[in-house]
């Protein structure tokens, strides 16, 4: 057996799982890299990643480099004599620093690679229909997500799941997956598949254009883009009321498969409901938030403003 010395990299929420399992097996971790704090809130008050929260009340060493580059950050680094380095939700390294340690750098990848390589492949997995996922490690290369795996771990997709609950599911997925993944490497036992150098399904980085709604689209299609990003970064579309145009984000919906002669984007409401003429029937709009207000319920937000008969999505 390897005796291995574990540096650990990441940032968010979804990492600190896969950290937390690391230190709960008794591996040795020797340092923790993450995201420098940044400022924010209307305060502008420094806030530190989730990463550094638990590595801090861990006790581990932690680095917070703003270049990974740098040859001060490579001193320390190659300081703590790593032989493991495990990634989870970090950033692009530098061939100089994936390839300092002996036995190689880890990626924990959320998709059944090479499917959904890129920024948001939880996202884009639910946006698009799919019915099953995963959890992928792999050794990285010089490209993005395209390196030798070493293990997958597949789940269904629930018809009605949001990427948030997905996340949740696949967070803990990844801690098994990462952790058996050691275990690999610590026994010197892990093999490797190579990744065919194509991609089909692919998982860019969410914006403010791939956001929006685009009610021309059928009913599933809608219904699936607006669960693939629900509560994060949320799916937003604007209202023409009379000759005001409000934003608005959209959280919690249903689909009604039905036949109609309704105008596209056309909202219809009643004391309990609000819904949207779409293609194949109406979306039911079950959480919303409008631009400057607080998110509500369809009932609390019906009690306070109006929709009036013109109305439609834009």
């Amino acid at each position: 057996m390897r005796d291995l010395r574990i540096v650990f990299m990441g940032t968010p929420d979804f990492a600190v799982a896969i950290l937390d399992r690391i230190v709960s097996d008794g591996y040795h971790v020797v340092g923790v890299i993450t995201a420098p704090d940044k400022p924010a809130g209307r305060g502008r008050k420094l806030n530190e990643s989730a990463v550094k929260k638990y590595a801090k009340s861990k006790g581990l060493h932690l680095l917070q480099p703003t270049n990974l580059k740098n040859s001060d950050f490579l001193n320390e680094l190659e300081s703590l004599q790593a032989n493991l380095q495990v990634v989870v939700a970090f950033r692009m390294l530098p061939k100089v620093v994936w390839n300092l340690p002996e036995y190689g750098t880890f990626n924990l990848h959320a998709s059944l690679l090479p499917d959904y390589r890129g920024a948001a492949p939880i996202h884009w997995a639910i946006i698009n229909g799919e019915e099953k996922t995963g959890v992928t490690t792999f050794f990285i290369d010089e490209k993005i997500d395209t390196g030798a795996m070493i293990l997958k771990k597949e789940v269904s997709i629930d018809v009605d799941e949001t990427v948030g609950e997905l996340h949740n599911r696949l967070m803990y997925l990844g801690a098994q997956a990462v952790s058996e993944t050691i275990g690999l490497v610590k026994s010197d036992t892990a093999t490797t598949t190579l990744q065919p150098e194509s991609e089909t399904k692919i998982a860019p980085k969410l914006n403010s254009e791939n956001c929006r709604i685009n009610w021309n689209d059928t009913i599933h299609n809608i219904y699936n883009h607006i669960r693939g990003l629900n509560p994060f970064p949320t799916a937003w579309s604007e209202i023409q009321n009379g000759s005001d145009t409000i934003s608005l984000k959209i959280y919690k919906v249903r689909k009604e498969s039905i036949v109609h002669e309704s105008e596209i984007g056309t909202i219809i409401t009643t004391k309990k409901e609000i819904k949207v003429a779409v293609n194949g029937g109406y979306i039911l709009l079950d959480e919303l938030k409008l631009s400057g207000k607080k998110k509500l319920g369809a009932v609390s937000l019906l009690n306070g403003f109006s929709f009036l008969p013109e109305a439609k999505m834009l």
